[in-house]
C-alpha cells in the first residue's frame, strides 16, 4: 500500500485502486452512488463511513476528477467483461436450472417468486 499524497492520506492506492484508508471501500464505490445522485449523507450511511471519511473521498474526487473518472471507466469496463465471461460460462447450467420443476411442496413459493420477478421487470 502506498499513500497517494501526504495531504490526502485518507485516500490510499491499494491493489483494489483508490481506497478510503482503513476500509475496503474504493472511490469507485463512492462514484457509483454519486452517479446515482445519492446525497453525501446517504452515501456515508450506505457505506458506513465517518463524516471525515466521506468528506475526504468527495474532496479527493473533486480535486482529481479526471483521473478518478478515467479509472472508474476502466473499473466499469472490467466488471462488464467479467460479468459477460461468467454469464457465458454458466449459460448452459443456468438454463438447466431454470428448466427444472420446483421441488414438491414449493409450488406456492415458486409462483410468488415468478410474480416478483415479473413485477420487477415491469419497473425496469
Amino acid at each position: 500500500m502506498t499513500t497517494v499524497s501526504n495531504e490526502q492520506a485518507a485516500i490510499i492506492r491499494t491493489e483494489r485502486g483508490l481506497t478510503i484508508a482503513g476500509t475496503r471501500i474504493t472511490l469507485y464505490d463512492v462514484m457509483d452512488y454519486l452517479i446515482a445522485q445519492y446525497s453525501p449523507n446517504s452515501i456515508r450511511e450506505k457505506l458506513c463511513l465517518r463524516d471525515e471519511q466521506i468528506n475526504a473521498a468527495l474532496s479527493y474526487i473533486e480535486t482529481n476528477r479526471a483521473e478518478v473518472e478515467a479509472e472508474y471507466q476502466i473499473v466499469l469496463e472490467q466488471a462488464e467483461e467479467i460479468r459477460q465471461y461468467w454469464e457465458e460460462r454458466n449459460r448452459d447450467r443456468l438454463a438447466q436450472i431454470a428448466a427444472m420443476p420446483p421441488k414438491p411442496g414449493q409450488e406456492a413459493l415458486w409462483a410468488k417468486l415468478q410474480a416478483q420477478k415479473a413485477k420487477r421487470e415491469l419497473k425496469e
